[in-house]
């Protein structure tokens, strides 16, 4: 099995163990070493008080994606910290994809990158630190 065979697979196993993931709708497009992207159709039940989307589900997007990328590897990372600038607002019905990168990966650390986007164009950067926690591989 090929690294990008490895990534997939532990990708798509984790997110079928993802409960969130899965009732929002929240889709895995695929995944290699250190990379995932990830999409979500806006439900209008996501919206704000100021009728659009809460940024918490794209903060949620957002993570989602980093999580995936982050465990491409093993042993199992999770979130030591994250960050995220909206850019434009979202609206019920937007398709949006969240594609997550590998930005830097030392010892027990990552740091990566998210960008969301709807038709291409970007609605919110994410930035997430990883730790890697080591002897647990689930």
């Amino acid at each position: 099995m090929t690294s990008t065979d490895t990534a997939e697979t532990r990708a798509s196993a984790l997110h079928e163990r993802d409960h969130t993931c899965r009732a929002l709708g929240i889709r895995l497009d695929g995944a290699t070493p250190g990379h995932a992207q990830v999409r979500m159709t806006v439900a209008d039940t996501m919206d704000n008080g100021l009728g659009t989307t809460h940024g918490g589900y794209l903060f949620l997007l957002a993570d989602a994606a980093f999580s995936f990328a982050a465990n491409t590897y093993a042993p199992v990372a999770v979130a030591q910290a994250a960050h995220v600038t909206f850019l434009a607002p979202v609206a019920a019905g937007d398709e949006l994809v969240a594609t997550a990168t590998e930005r830097a990966r030392r010892g027990l650390t990552g740091v990566y990158d998210v960008t969301v986007t709807r038709d291409g164009e970007p609605v919110a950067e994410f930035r997430g630190h990883s730790v890697l926690l080591p002897g647990r591989t689930r």
